[in-house]
């Protein structure tokens, strides 16, 4: 039952009040990522998926040349009944099926992740940005094809306006509250299989305590 004591505001990101965009997660682009290790960027964006689902959050997967490359299967995984919109441009708001797609949705807060940060990624943002949108990059589920391409793609989309966050601040922002017991059992499995150091620590506390994931 969610505690009736936690105040909704539109401050941080709540489950109803943003859509996801996942831009490009694709083989090819994977291969020439060198701001981050692959494995990384295909945890992080799977988790982020994940995240987004166990809120029921609109979600959104693109593509480009999908004929060549397919999307991360885990990813594609999280929403096995979604074809993602294939594209030939490299900014993905040039295409109308995007842009009706999100206007749809209602929601004027858009949190985006992508490959590469420096191109389709920043490309959307931007663009974003401009019609008004107020957007957050989540940095980690995301890559550039060198560690400057990645910084400056950040660093330009943060100058435009964009927040940055990461995949565990999102997750962990939307679910805010462990009281909140209809998502709390979920998101503690998720971090336990995804969240990297800190999902291992709540596997150890939960042998210490003798309780079953996902559980206290």
């Amino acid at each position: 039952m969610t505690n009736s004591n936690i105040q909704q505001d539109d401050t941080l990101l709540t489950a109803d009040n943003h859509a996801l965009l996942l831009i490009d997660h694709q083989y090819l682009q994977l291969l020439a990522v060198r701001s981050h290790p692959a494995e990384t960027v295909v945890s992080n964006t799977t988790m982020l998926a994940k995240g987004a689902k166990i809120f029921n959050v609109p979600t959104l997967l693109t593509t480009a040349f999908a004929e060549r490359q397919e999307i991360f299967q885990e990813l594609q995984a999280v929403f096995p009944e979604q074809k993602p919109i294939d594209r030939t441009g490299l900014n993905s708001w040039d295409d109308p099926r995007v842009r009706e797609w999100v206007s749809k949705t209602g929601k004027k807060k858009l949190v985006i992740a992508g490959l590469w940060t420096e191109v389709c990624l920043s490309l959307a943002v931007l663009s974003t940005l401009a019609e008004g949108y107020e957007v957050y990059i989540v940095t980690d589920a995301a890559g550039g094809g060198s560690a400057e391409g990645h910084e400056r793609g950040v660093q330009r989309m943060v100058q435009a306006g964009a927040r940055p966050l990461t995949t565990a601040v999102y997750v962990s922002e939307l679910q805010r509250d462990w009281s909140r017991e209809e998502t709390a059992g979920d998101v503690a499995k998720l971090f336990a299989e995804l969240g990297g150091a800190f999902g291992q620590g709540l596997r150890w506390e939960w042998q210490l305590l003798g309780l079953k994931e996902g559980t206290r």
